[in-house]
């Protein structure tokens, strides 16, 4: 056992971001003493509480583990080959079988005897931590760039947008008219989603667009659409550009949340009734103008709903908004500037993902 100090920092459950084994804030900025197990460098910390959580950790600095965790070291198995070897589904099976339904802990009973194939030869554990310990630097590396991404995605919008004065404090080299006032409808036009009954759904026919088609920001199709014969459509089909927005939802934060369609083909699709479509012949300006702290002001006063009952925006309501708008050329830069930043992130996360992919597929088949 040992104390927190400044020199000595402590390490807990809120400290580690799950299943990366990444620390999410400095241990030594805390400077309060706390009671808990020391370990050193090399050594890994795993969290029995809940060991689905997957709180575990590769240590690279002395410091104390306070709250539920082993520490585990070992004179015979390299250190690395550890930390990926309580990742292996294998360790995970039994680690899982865990006491109590509340609060479930790992049984070290089952875990110390679970018997485990060690490769003899010290080289081949370095070589397979190796691989995973360059995987994790990896999607650590594509997490926090799609994250940077996003804070400067964030702060542009809140420049390159008009206030007050009519000016936006950051825009391109050669632009400078001040931006004129219009109402959001000659921009947008707007319309409701198609009303259905379930003795309308069907395996196939018309897909039926929902809230559950946009997911962060962007448009996706799922195994989950469903779909409706086309003799009950009497509304547009959506097209490519068309802009996606949840306009009723059990859940009031979802209100608002918006995509652009993209990669459907034509006379395919519907939105839902809980949905608003938007049409414009400059769709990523829009888009990105629903990103701004005008849309969500907006919606914190217009969107009614809560306590249970179901949110709502009211097409009529965003019509008449007032926005500060440029010229048609400015609004076509802005937007393809917007764009292609949402495509770097977009390109990150699929990249993330993938290496995600991979290291659950080598930790599935490097261990025995």
């Amino acid at each position: 056992m040992g104390v927190s100090t400044p020199a000595l920092p402590s390490v807990e459950y809120d400290d580690i971001n799950p299943g990366m084994g990444t620390l999410n804030k400095e241990p030594k900025s805390k400077g309060t003493s706390k009671r808990g197990i020391h370990f050193n460098p090399g050594d890994v910390l795993f969290g029995k509480l809940r060991p689905y959580l997957k709180n575990w950790l590769f240590a690279c600095f002395e410091g104390v583990a306070v709250g539920d965790f082993w520490v585990l070291t070992s004179s015979k198995i390299d250190h690395g080959f550890t930390y990926s070897l309580i990742q292996a589904p294998e360790f995970q099976y039994i680690a899982n079988l865990s006491s109590g339904s509340k609060m479930p802990r790992s049984d070290w009973g089952l875990v110390s005897n679970a018997r485990t194939f060690i490769p003899t030869n010290l080289s081949e554990q370095k070589s397979i931590s190796s691989v995973l310990f360059g995987l994790d630097t990896a999607i650590t590396l594509h997490e926090e760039k799609k994250r940077q991404l996003e804070r400067l995605k964030s702060a542009l919008l809140q420049k390159m947008f008009a206030d007050k004065s009519g000016y936006p404090a950051v825009r391109f080299k050669g632009f400078d008219d001040i931006w004129d006032q219009e109402k959001l409808n000659s921009l947008v036009r707007l319309h409701r989603g198609l009303t259905y009954s379930p003795n309308n759904v069907q395996d196939s026919g018309i897909r039926i667009l929902r809230s559950s088609n946009i997911l962060d920001g962007q448009f996706v199709m799922t195994d989950d659409d469903i779909f409706v014969k086309s003799s009950v459509v009497n509304i547009p089909t959506v097209k490519d550009g068309d802009i996606l927005i949840t306009a009723a939802n059990g859940s009031i934060k979802l209100v608002g949340k918006h995509a652009i369609i993209s990669g459907i083909s034509e006379n395919t699709a519907v939105s839902g009734g809980f949905m608003l479509v938007g049409s414009s012949r400059i769709p990523d300006f829009v888009n990105s103008l629903f990103d701004t702290s005008w849309y969500q002001r907006f919606i914190r006063k217009y969107v009614t709903g809560g306590n249970g009952s179901i949110g709502n925006l009211k097409k009529n309501d965003l019509d008449k908004q007032y926005v500060k708008v440029p010229t048609t050329s400015e609004q076509e830069r802005i937007g393809e500037f917007f764009r292609e930043i949402d495509q770097l992130i977009i390109n990150n996360q699929i990249k993330h993902e993938k290496l995600l992919e991979l290291k659950k597929f080598l930790l599935q088949n490097m261990f025995i």
